[in-house]
């Protein structure tokens, strides 16, 4: 688990006045410290705010300022959503990526000739991966995005992740007071959910934008975070990502264009993935619980001047998973699925590129140290379901998909992605070889029931039952004959 559950400890801003400003950062205790969600007081004794929470929200604001600044309060206070204010999430997220990445990158629109490279990168990446498997192109189009385009086109994907979690927050919040009080203290709670909605949307926008100055595609996070159909990547991370590894620029790029271009394949033309992945962070998400008693106390003392208590509640761990065979299953079931979405994508990307990149091997030893170093991806993960994935299935699960390429070739490794319960299992990653060299189940009859109970017509058979007599008995699915013709067949 996380230590800081659910990201509710600030990450570090760059201070306004340069190095002096880092010096009086780390003498403070940075910016991760016990900072409430509006950016109330100071870490350090003496801060902008140390006396006056409002100094540091408003700091040396003119009047204009102020104002917008005490109606945006009002909006927080009022805001009356579900368990996440996502609005204020959006806003605080482009703030952050318009603020620009620690190394002094700042984010721009994308130019032609950026999003020519990256469309022909990712169609040269589809070409080579015709090779590498058997399925089919899934990027219907290819875009370069800036920063604040990838915060707008994946928003969607983060409120289906984060809100199961943020909902059960808000549920325990209207829930620590007996029935007959919480009418007598309906103001109260109603002004905390908002309180922890503003607190979310806060945390969560500034975890995105943060993430937005790192990723290089929508599917860093091994899940389909942008629209459909979208191979997507973000050129001015694409140079700082390849900039100091000794590799030419339209390498690193299609090295990733492959990447994100097998991504897309793979959530296209398997239509159970994307639930199947949502549904195992939902699941984990159930099984997450609330201190109670630590959040009775903390309503309590609730002070509507001092909101950053409840802040500080959350951030010395309220949440925690239950230990349950229940939460473990749904634990293994997620870490298990994304390590063989990633592995899966590994070994077909390596293939594609190892005979054509001489760069192939340094490039995907970096991108795994990149995971296994609590990348970006990860981080934010665990920062925002409290969540950490075992980068280690990453290599077991890539080692298994190339064992079965070798063993069963691309047709009869990626077949295994036609249902769930024919996918590698967690201790399948333990045992490799033993799944590998296992005897396969022949579905066809399987399929064949199946059909008839959804009311397809059986082709094998005339009216009345009868099988065909003037043509081949051949079986559905087989490549190159129809089983519904025969000789004569016009």
């Amino acid at each position: 688990m996380s230590d800081t559950p659910f990201g509710f400890g600030l990450p570090p801003e760059e201070p306004d006045d340069g190095d002096e400003g880092k010096k009086k950062d780390q003498q403070g205790g940075g910016g991760r410290g016990p900072a409430n969600p509006f950016g109330f007081g100071a870490a350090g004794a003496g801060g902008p705010g140390a006396d006056n929470p409002f100094a540091a929200m408003f700091g040396s604001m003119n009047p204009t300022d102020l104002g917008a600044a005490f109606q945006q309060l009002g909006q927080m206070l009022s805001y009356e959503g579900g368990p996440v204010n996502w609005d204020m999430a959006k806003q605080i997220a482009r703030q952050t990526v318009a603020q620009g990445t620690p190394d002094g990158t700042k984010d721009a629109s994308v130019g032609p000739s950026e999003r020519k490279a990256v469309q022909e990168a990712v169609r040269l990446a589809d070409l080579w991966l015709d090779d590498a498997t058997a399925l089919p192109s899934g990027a219907g189009s290819a875009v370069a995005w800036s920063r604040a385009e990838w915060v707008e086109a994946t928003l969607p994907a983060w409120q289906e992740l984060v809100d199961p979690v943020a909902e059960r927050v808000g549920n325990a919040m209207g829930d620590v007071l007996p029935e007959e009080m919480q009418a007598m203290a309906g103001p109260l709670i109603g002004m905390m959910r908002s309180m922890g909605g503003a607190m979310f949307g806060t945390q969560i926008g500034q975890a995105v934008g943060v993430l937005a100055g790192e990723v290089v595609g929508s599917t860093d996070v091994g899940l389909p975070l942008g629209p459909a159909g979208k191979a997507a990547l973000l050129p001015v991370n694409v140079e700082a990502f390849g900039k100091d590894l000794g590799v030419a620029q339209d390498e690193v790029r299609l090295y990733l264009a492959l990447r994100e271009a097998a991504h897309q394949r793979l959530f296209a033309h398997v239509p159970w993935l994307r639930s199947h992945l949502f549904g195992a962070v939902e699941g984990y998400a159930r099984g997450i619980k609330v201190d109670t008693a630590k959040l009775e106390d903390v309503v309590g003392q609730f002070d509507p001047q001092n909101p950053e208590q409840l802040q500080e509640a959350l951030q010395q761990g309220m949440f925690q998973p239950e230990d349950t065979p229940e939460q473990k299953t749904a634990l293994a079931r997620l870490e298990t699925a994304l390590a063989l979405v990633e592995g899966w994508v590994d070994a077909v990307v390596h293939a594609a590129a190892k005979p054509r990149l001489t760069s192939a091997d340094a490039l995907r030893e970096t991108l795994r140290r990149r995971r296994a170093s609590g990348g970006p991806a990860e981080q934010t993960f665990a920062t925002l379901i409290g969540l950490e994935l075992r980068p280690r299935r990453l290599r077991d699960a890539s080692r298994l998909w190339a064992s079965l390429t070798d063993a069963r070739g691309v047709d009869g490794r990626d077949g295994l992605w036609a249902h769930p319960d024919m996918l590698p299992t967690a201790t399948d990653l333990d045992d490799p070889d033993g799944f590998v060299h296992r005897e396969q189940l022949d579905f066809s009859e399987l399929d064949r029931m199946l059909g008839e109970a959804a009311g397809k017509p059986d082709l094998h058979k005339k009216e009345g039952g009868e099988a065909p007599t003037d043509g081949p008995d051949t079986p559905r699915g087989d490549k190159g004959e129809d089983p519904g013709k025969g000789d004569g067949a016009e």
